[in-house]
């Protein structure tokens, strides 16, 4: 039996047009966009922008993009939304050349970080430096 005949036929074509093994990342991008709450297309194409675009956890806090999950690099990003709104597309039944047209926003610059790892390089010299750290092993 073939799993297509399990999936919804959103997550099929998604199955169908991310096949390779290198794939795998933007197949389940793709799904994600056919199983969005998204009521509209255009709301569809805010929650893949949401998912694939990092943006700080706490506000007025840029360090703290990194923890948010989306892919990482602006190239990965991109990917990642052609991906969701293709499965965006087969959610809505919206056509190919209405897919193209979609653009994602502008990627934003990298969060400053300097001072966190001038913090953490202090931190790390002054705790080596110290003679009194226990020497354990486990």
């Amino acid at each position: 039996m073939k799993t297509d005949q399990w999936a919804p036929p959103c997550n099929s074509r998604c199955n169908n047009k991310y096949t390779a093994v290198t794939q795998i990342p933007w197949r389940i991008f793709c799904k994600k966009g056919c199983d969005a709450d998204a009521e509209t297309w255009e709301d569809c194409i805010g929650e893949c922008d949401e998912m694939c675009y990092k943006d700080p956890v706490f506000k007025n806090q840029k360090w703290s993009s990194y923890i948010d999950r989306s892919p990482g690099s602006a190239s990965y990003s991109e990917e990642c939304f052609r991906a969701c709104i293709s499965g965006c597309a087969y959610k809505f039944d919206v056509s190919q050349e209405k897919t193209n047209e979609v653009h994602s926003r502008e990627p934003k610059p990298e969060p400053e970080v300097t001072r966190t790892k001038r913090i953490v390089a202090e931190t790390l010299v002054r705790t080596t430096d110290n003679d009194e750290i226990a020497n354990t092993s486990a």
